[in-house]
């Protein structure tokens, strides 16, 4: 995991990431990471939904114990982006916190992101992966549609705002 990976970036040229583990040293700069790519958004959530999406020192540490957390590392060594993945059942798996700060969009670090988590969980037995997003996200549910995710129509309560779930069925020669 630790190669890294080139990425276009917009016609500027190909860009070199890593995709690694998240580890609790690099906890402040995920904290970071999911604060500016949610901040655009903020007014849009109810303070606990933002509390639960950007996270404090506290629960990013739970997280990083309880579920696999990667980073995207760029060629300065600063995180640009991160997503965490989770076993939840035999056969299902499930994403939570992808950020990408707004300065990295567009060179294909959510689509290194993404690939890498299902390529952990599909290791791990999963053959489908859910996730929940809110409706301030249309960028996300876009590039989430375009990666095989559909929502299923159940809609639940996130702390007063609707949390939409999407789910994927993983092809399992994809990453064979």
């Amino acid at each position: 995991m630790e190669k890294p990976c080139a990425a276009n970036a917009g016609g500027i040229g190909p860009h070199a990431f890593a995709i690694r583990p998240g580890i609790v040293e690099y906890a402040a700069a995920i904290l970071q990471c999911l604060g500016a790519a949610f901040e655009p958004y903020r007014s849009q959530y109810t303070p606990q939904a933002w509390l639960d999406t950007v996270m404090t020192p506290d629960t990013l540490r739970r997280r990083l114990r309880s579920m696999t957390v990667l980073v995207a590392i760029d060629v300065q060594g600063s995180v640009v982006g991160t997503i965490g993945g989770t076993v939840v059942s035999s056969s299902e798996g499930h994403l939570r916190g992808m950020a990408v700060l707004p300065e990295a969009h567009g060179r294909g670090i959510a689509q290194l992101l993404l690939d890498a988590i299902e390529k952990n969980l599909l290791g791990k037995g999963c053959t489908r992966i859910s996730l929940d997003t809110t409706e301030p996200l249309q960028r996300a549910m876009r590039f989430y549609e375009k990666n095989g995710f559909r929502r299923t129509g159940k809609v639940s309560d996130f702390f007063g705002m609707p949390l939409i779930e999407y789910l994927k069925h993983l092809p399992l020669a994809k990453f064979i």
